[in-house]
């Protein structure tokens, strides 16, 4: 029921209705991105990051979203602060651990903040790997992933069962995990990997679902399928990366119920 174009076009639909306050601790490479996809989505974005003022306005807001990709120590701290706050209130809240096996430092803050009890963690293959902690070569090669989303599933359900989060592993097959149930995505296309920053529009997404949906599997599932698809037709109309970046927000602003129903290609096992 959670995989069905009718679940996933009803919580859509709640995101534009309700056009929640995502609050967003992100990387300033994909910030610019990531805002512009969750309006293109229907939600509102807020990018705030000073820890004079994050666990002030997670509290005002219906999803956080705690990405590491150009880390720094005041980041951290402001992350801490913002996760354990979101957990206090209730407050659903997404970790993208970018690049976590890059560097001794990325590794141990990205353990920490999934120690703080995310709803959902979204990664490479590489980064689910390195977050799970199974074999010194899930290290990946900066952001990028030297390892397929179905290499890194078992790591995935490990991780889902260590931290009780939902574990979602994109890749060109997306799966979802909550440590029993895994779900696999199969819509998008290879031309989304030559943007960057698409993986951290796919999770800011995946928390506007998070925001009017408790249940974390079927919101992950939802917004990477969401994602999947509008990438997948932002694909088939551009030349090359420059007009995917831009089409892809139009595309998640279009999306209708039968594109959606036509073209989502979803399964659980």
């Amino acid at each position: 029921m959670i995989l069905s174009a009718d679940a996933i076009w009803k919580l859509l639909t709640a995101v534009r209705e309700r056009q929640p306050l995502v609050h967003n601790i992100t990387n300033f490479v994909a910030m610019n991105n990531t805002a512009n996809a969750l309006l293109a989505l229907g939600a509102s974005p807020a990018m705030i990051h000073s820890s004079d003022e994050v666990e002030d306005f997670v509290a005002i807001s219906q999803a956080l979203v705690v990405n590491i990709g150009t880390l720094y120590s005041e980041q951290i701290a402001a992350s801490k602060l913002a996760a354990m706050r979101a957990h206090a209130l209730g407050i659903p809240w997404i970790l993208d651990p970018v690049g976590a096996g890059a560097t001794p430092y990325r590794r141990a803050a990205a353990n920490a903040l999934a120690r703080l009890e995310p709803s959902v963690i979204r990664g490479n293959g590489s980064e689910i790997i390195t977050l799970m902690e199974q074999t010194q070569s899930g290290q990946g090669r900066g952001v990028d992933s030297l390892h397929g989303s179905e290499t890194a599933l078992d790591a995935a359900r490990r991780l889902a069962a260590d931290t009780k989060a939902v574990v979602a592993i994109t890749g060109a097959v997306d799966y979802v995990t909550d440590g029993r149930r895994v779900a696999a995505i199969e819509n998008g296309h290879p031309l989304m990997a030559r943007v960057t920053g698409l993986g951290c529009s796919a999770t800011a997404v995946t928390g506007a679902c998070l925001a009017v949906e408790p249940n974390a599997f079927a919101a992950a599932v939802a917004g990477l399928a969401v994602f999947g698809v509008a990438g997948e037709i932002a694909a088939e109309r551009s030349p090359g990366p420059g007009t995917l970046q831009v089409t892809l927000l139009d595309a998640l602003y279009a999306l209708d119920e039968a594109t959606l129903k036509t073209r989502l290609r979803a399964r659980i096992g």
